[in-house]
């Protein structure tokens, strides 16, 4: 069996062959890379509307009386918040303080939240849940059954509304806000979403249905994005990757992630957590942006007078700002508008540290 014949596919498999997307493997699966181009796509998103296939993220519903007081327990924010219709960026920490993964939980009713979780991570999550699953709580894993699209951009909310039948209410919705519609004609499960710094829509469907959604964003101007303009738009928008800016054994304070840590209650791993957010971590999270329009690896090592502060955890070409950014755990001491280096194999190229966030959305 060769290596493409073992890869899962998506619902939109199909559909990316078609548009002559690129495709590479990418946890487990075969997604597209790019369509048009990295550079091309990234710009469509900043400036139109991008729409990416989503569907390798995993998708998991928990209901039963006790799932909130699970969730309270299982996860870093503060679930309780949360009301009907509802979602919040948030961890799954383990018992030492680090980060098993990064999700967005939602809140559908009182007895029922969902959650998505990261597609390297789909196995390793729904084993460290069910470590944690009390009786009485129940989860299904529905990732096989649906598709999701995420649709991003100044326009995007704009189209999606247009399509819908419930125009206004999409139009209204508020950030991380969900709601029950159809795009197109089919069943959505949407939320005001995304990975990018842009609005947006991240659209639950049927997996079945998945092709026509995909060709009517399609036909109302939509760009169809691959995994490379993501990254870069992640990037830009100062946004971390499992892997690369969490970790297992990587406090997720280190990460600069303290204000999705609730600080008033207990939790699994809050106590190491709470003092690594006291007492600092031996690195912190910063950006560094390059002169040149180079891409650091991760590993990097980065520089300020000649003396290693830390390495790179991720790099793009930042098409906004039309220079190499990065992500980089540096020593705490390093400030903001330091003037460093980054190494590229030997050669020493200069950059400055700067903020995490390259882009921001007014």
């Amino acid at each position: 069996m060769s290596l493409t014949e073992s890869l899962q596919t998506t619902p939109l498999d199909v559909a990316h062959r078609a548009l002559g997307g690129r495709m590479v493997e990418f946890a487990g699966y075969s997604m597209p890379v790019q369509y048009k181009g990295i550079i091309a796509e990234s710009r469509a998103v900043r400036e139109g509307a991008g729409m990416f296939d989503v569907s390798h993220m995993a998708r998991l519903k928990f209901t039963g009386e006790g799932t909130l007081a699970f969730l309270e327990h299982a996860t870093a924010n503060d679930v309780a918040k949360l009301g009907d219709h509802q979602g919040q960026y948030s961890l799954l920490p383990n018992a030492t303080g680090g980060t098993v993964d990064d999700i967005i939980v939602y809140r559908y009713s009182a007895d029922e939240y969902r959650m998505v979780v990261n597609a390297a991570n789909h196995a390793k999550d729904v084993a460290h849940i069910r470590t944690l699953l009390p009786a009485g709580v129940t989860m299904a894993d529905y990732t096989a059954e649906t598709a999701m699209v995420a649709v991003q951009g100044p326009k995007a909310a704009g189209i999606v509304a247009s399509l819908s039948d419930r125009s206004a209410e999409a139009e209204a919705l508020p950030f991380f806000g969900t709601i029950d519609l159809k795009v197109a004609g089919v069943e959505c499960y949407a939320a005001r979403s995304g990975y990018t710094g842009e609005d947006g829509f991240e659209l639950q469907c049927p997996a079945a249905e998945a092709g026509r959604l995909w060709q009517a964003l399609l036909d109302a101007g939509v760009e169809p994005c691959g995994l490379g303009s993501r990254d870069t738009l992640r990037v830009e928008a100062g946004l971390p990757l499992y892997g690369h800016e969490l970790t297992d054994d990587l406090s997720p304070i280190a990460a600069g992630l303290g204000w999705v840590v609730s600080k008033t209650k207990a939790f699994l791993g809050s106590e190491p957590i709470n003092a690594a957010r006291a007492g600092g971590t031996p690195t912190k999270l910063q950006g560094v942006r390059l002169e040149s329009k180079r891409v650091a690896q991760p590993g990097s090592k980065v520089s300020v007078d000649g003396r290693a502060v830390g390495e790179v955890s991720s790099g793009v070409y930042s098409p906004l700002l039309d220079c190499g950014v990065a992500f980089a755990f540096l020593d705490p001491g390093v400030k903001v508008e330091t003037p460093c280096t980054v190494d590229f194999r030997g050669k020493a190229e200069p950059g400055q540290v700067v903020g995490k966030r390259f882009f921001k959305r007014g």
